[in-house]
């Protein structure tokens, strides 16, 4: 599986060129001017592995939640490379990307809640659990809210509190956080309590987990026409009144 992945939706711009096993990635942090800068990044990943757009299985991008204008650009940046190549889109979630990011650290983590700051004093969130093929999967919906909105699923809670009372069979199921909005609203540690363990808040969503979650989407067909690269923002209130086309 051949797999060009970017990522907009925050300050950090990336790119990750996944090829039968073999990630290359860029990124920068950045205030403005990403599309420049993903453009020239994802033409250096395919140069220095000396392949083409033609060669590959499909373009994935972050599609959201994050920046409007972000996320708008990962859209339109991966179709106009998907037509031009002729090749399939895969959306994947910004959230996603993030619990992916936090499960692959090492630290024995099996879930995740991933909060990442939206602005007007709102989080975007949701939950993730380690999934078949270490994969992150969402567990409930995404969520864009106040920080007091953020909870777990009701089930983490009462294992939680099972593992604390020694309950036999119960095996120890670590919750981490993961994303910028643990940062920037202190209070949402409090709020979920003991049953939150480690938390990484300076991660930010990045191409080269967005590459790996793609590639068994594209592997198995699930990978979507060119036209179909449109961005998730999840606030109702930017999205209203806009199309679905993309310039």
């Amino acid at each position: 599986m051949r797999v060009l992945a970017i990522d907009t939706a925050t300050e950090n711009c990336s790119a990750a060129l996944l090829i039968d096993g073999h990630l290359s990635a860029r990124e920068r942090l950045l205030e403005r001017a990403h599309a420049e800068h993903v453009l020239a990044m994802a033409d250096e990943l395919l140069a220095e592995a000396g392949t083409s757009l033609r060669s590959l299985s499909a373009i994935a991008f972050g599609r959201g939640p994050g920046a409007f204008t972000g996320v708008r650009l990962a859209a339109s940046v991966a179709q106009g490379l998907a037509f031009g190549a002729g090749l399939p889109v895969v959306p994947v979630s910004d959230l996603r990307a993030l619990a992916q990011r936090a499960l692959e650290t090492g630290t024995g983590v099996t879930r995740v809640v991933v909060c990442m700051d939206a602005r007007m004093r709102e989080v975007y969130w949701g939950c993730f659990e380690r999934g078949a093929g270490d994969l992150a999967a969402l567990t409930g919906t995404e969520h864009v809210g106040k920080p007091a909105a953020v909870t777990l699923p009701a089930a983490w809670y009462g294992q939680a509190r099972a593992c604390a009372a020694g309950t036999p069979g119960q095996a120890a199921l670590p919750v981490c956080g993961a994303g910028a909005g643990f940062a920037a609203y202190p209070a949402l540690r409090a709020a979920l309590g003991k049953t939150l363990g480690v938390v990484f808040e300076t991660f930010l969503p990045r191409a080269s987990e967005i590459a790996r979650l793609a590639a068994p989407e594209a592997a198995a067909g699930r990978a979507v026409p060119a036209e179909q690269a449109l961005p998730v923002y999840l606030r109702d209130e930017v999205t209203h009144g806009t199309t679905q086309s993309l310039p």
